[in-house]
């Protein structure tokens, strides 16, 4: 006895180019509220845990979210512990925000050659 034909709901065919933009720029503002979010927080903890301004706290925040480093000395035990908190922090939201970004273009490179998930396993 034949088994019936089970449909794959998996396309083999990559996506049109509008669709794949649509989830692109999907992918851009999810990372970019991420970024966003965190840099909003990082601002907020330096100007009230650390006594910045709120122009050194932007400063502080962005240069440690892009992996730079602190600009502005920190005197006191728990500005310290914020900032190195938020230094682990930040460097889990830029792997999250890459893989956020880069996701719909391995998706399309995946259809591309056509890989199926079968043959990942």
């Amino acid at each position: 006895m034949a088994k019936p034909a089970v449909k794959s709901s998996i396309s083999p065919q990559p996506i049109k180019r509008r669709p794949f933009y649509h989830r692109f720029l999907l992918a851009l503002a999810l990372a970019g509220g991420l970024i966003g979010f965190s840099l909003s927080l990082g601002i907020l903890g330096y100007h009230f845990i650390a006594g910045l301004k709120w122009v050194d706290a932007l400063l502080d925040a962005a240069m440690i979210l892009s992996g730079m480093g602190p600009v502005s000395p920190l005197t006191s035990n728990a500005a310290k512990v914020f900032a190195s908190a938020y230094a682990l922090f930040s460097g889990v939201v830029f792997i999250s925000s890459t893989g956020i970004l880069l996701s719909p273009v391995f998706h399309r490179v995946l259809h591309r050659f056509h890989i199926e998930e079968r043959d990942l396993k």
